[in-house]
């Protein structure tokens, strides 16, 4: 149960961190930094998570991984429904606190809950599911890579934080970068509208390249003999 928790809590500060630098003033004048500043808000988020919660869960904070991790042959499988479940939790939570939050905001709120989607009249679907997949393959992959037994490192949280920093700078104009199905269901539910309806390619893509990244590391074929 203290995994599981550890779970709830870390997605919670994940998703919080990140999200709120969007709803509380992501692309606003008072924080010119725009994308540069949300991608480190999630990329710090991130960090700050691992290394809290990370000796009890393993910080998965995100079902692709949890599948990857999976995959990989490195979590039973009785955990991978409950980590899914833990994760959701914690995402909503943290969606349930910002909106409270902004709620009492003079004037109303109106920035949003850093809902992944994309804008129809400028991306195509086959380009926001493509870059959802590829990106998660790549999150997904260095976490592997640098939690490997024979590659393991103390800067590992480090390293996985700025590679999320890293995909959002490259991704937030397309999708807004997800790579984190729970991340994207907790804003959604809070957003509603296109969010929701969009809100399926943010679950399904970034399985499918937590999955593939997964049997890549089963594989071992990046691993020296």
């Amino acid at each position: 149960m203290k995994t599981y928790l550890a779970e709830v809590l870390g997605t919670f500060l994940l998703v919080f961190i990140g999200t709120a630098s969007v709803a509380t003033g992501g692309f606003l004048a008072d924080l010119p930094l725009g994308q540069e500043a949300i991608g480190l808000a999630f990329g710090i988020g991130l960090i700050a998570a691992a290394y809290a919660v990370g000796p009890i869960s393993g910080a998965h904070l995100n079902p692709a991984v949890t599948l990857g991790v999976f995959l990989a042959g490195r979590l039973p499988a009785k955990d991978v429904i409950p980590y899914w479940i833990a994760q959701v939790i914690g995402a909503i939570l943290a969606s349930l606190a910002l909106w409270i939050i902004v709620s009492g905001q003079t004037g109303g709120h109106t920035t949003g809950f850093g809902a992944n989607g994309w804008d129809v009249a400028k991306w195509g679907m086959s380009s926001a599911f493509l870059w959802e997949l590829i990106g998660t393959f790549t999150f997904v992959t260095v976490i592997l890579g640098v939690t490997a037994e024979k590659h393991s490192t103390a800067f590992a949280g480090l390293v996985i934080g700025l590679t999320l920093a890293g995909l959002h700078f490259a991704m937030i104009p397309v999708t807004g970068t997800s790579v984190n199905p729970a991340r994207s269901i907790g804003p959604a539910l809070f957003t509603g509208g296109a969010a929701l309806s969009q809100l399926w390619l943010f679950i399904v893509a970034p399985l499918i390249g937590g999955a593939i990244a997964g049997v890549v590391a089963k594989a071992r074929i990046f691993e020296k003999d």
